[in-house]
């Protein structure tokens, strides 16, 4: 019996990508070349490069369906991301640009066979990881990128979504309470 499979994997990345979406809506378009340090990605670059995560995927486990990542070039991949990531895209592209690409993902994993999932893929070192694995891989990329986020919107004064969520009811009852 597998507890986790594709089915949860598509349904967490989901949820995962409809929370990015709503980080990258509460923040102002003004803020969206706002970056911490001159080395760092923008608000921007950040949510394009989420967006476009998925690409590698495509490439490793569709396209080419590698065996092995032992001798991938993944400088020319990262050389083209940053790429992308600076083209310039309005707030609503990029927030549109989530939405298409996470729905892409999550359809094209829908199609995967078990037998393909569950395919061995060499890493760098000698060890293996699953396609599946792999794959889980990258909604926890997006989730790492989704924390520097929440990060960048406290430096700018937001309060972050699931923080107002949380609170929502505590404030509610209290204020019931001082009726």
């Amino acid at each position: 019996m597998n507890s986790y499979g594709p089915k949860q994997l598509i349904d967490g990345a989901r949820r995962v990508r409809q929370n990015t979406i709503r980080i990258a809506e509460d923040i102002p378009e003004e803020h969206y070349g706002y970056r911490p340090t001159p080395e760092s990605r923008s608000v921007a670059e950040t949510l394009v490069h989420i967006a476009a995560l998925s690409r590698a995927d495509y490439r490793l486990h569709g396209e080419d369906r590698r065996a092995s990542l032992e001798g991938f070039n993944f400088g020319e991949m990262m050389e083209r991301s940053e790429t992308e990531e600076k083209r310039p895209r309005s707030k609503s592209e990029i927030v549109a640009l989530l939405g298409s690409e996470g729905d892409r993902w999550c359809r094209w994993v829908e199609g995967l066979s078990e037998d393909l999932l569950s395919e061995q893929v060499g890493q760098p070192g000698g060890t293996t990881r699953s396609r599946l694995e792999m794959l889980l891989g990258t909604k926890e990329h997006e989730m790492h990128h989704r924390g520097q986020l929440t990060v960048l919107q406290r430096l700018l004064g937001i309060v972050p979504h699931a923080t107002r969520t949380r609170r929502a009811p505590r404030t509610a009852s209290s204020s019931v309470s001082t009726q």
